[in-house]
């Protein structure tokens, strides 16, 4: 098995998806998840990003899901809250992603997510796109598709062997990614990053 677990295995699940008939991992802000196995990656966002990067030559695959841009401390191990950065939260992934055997020279991306959702604490979800986007240029790693801004949360089905992305904007139920950001943006000043671990 080509699997490689979230950087903290309480940020995410597993789970027999009904819509696809797959095995599936959700995986929940500061979180992220690689594999070249036939499954899915699932994650709802709402002002959050996700990158889901691709290796199409070797069949392997992995998404983020970050919420805030960057952060001026030591990302720490791959055991710490790093990945709620997406500074760091880039950086996990392309590592892992070359650990399972991808080649940094294959990756394409695409992108989601940066809903404004949430109110009173300016349009972080466009920071959050602006970060993702730069990122993905400055290295060279080409964008094959985006779904970015808007008012909705967005429900992201990721097929890491095949590269292919399945989203669902969710209309009536914007309540379940607002209240995770929100939880999980309370935790994220009082949680150092460096040498913790973030039990969302």
């Amino acid at each position: 098995m080509l699997a490689r677990r979230a950087e903290n295995t309480r940020l995410h699940h597993r789970y027999q998806d009904r819509d696809f008939d797959k095995a599936a991992v959700k995986i929940l802000p500061g979180s992220y998840y690689v594999t070249g196995d036939d499954m899915l990656i699932v994650t709802v966002l709402g002002s959050c990003v996700s990158v889901c990067l691709h290796d199409p030559v070797n069949g392997i695959g992995g998404m983020n899901h970050f919420m805030l841009p960057e952060h001026g401390g030591d990302p720490g191990s791959h055991f710490s809250g790093a990945a709620r950065y997406g500074a760091y939260a880039m950086e996990i992934l392309i590592n892992d992603l070359l650990k399972l055997g991808a080649e940094r020279k294959h990756f394409t991306a695409k992108v989601f997510g940066a809903g404004k959702v949430l109110s009173g604490v300016g349009d972080i979800g466009q920071r959050n796109a602006v970060f993702a986007l730069d990122y993905l240029q400055r290295e060279k790693i080409a964008l094959l598709a985006k779904d970015v801004g808007d008012i909705y949360p967005r429900k992201v089905y990721f097929f890491p062997q095949t590269g292919r992305v399945v989203v669902r904007l969710l209309r009536n139920i914007a309540a379940e990614a607002i209240t995770t950001e929100r939880t999980y943006g309370k935790r994220i000043d009082s949680v150092p990053v460096g040498g913790a671990v973030d039990l969302f």
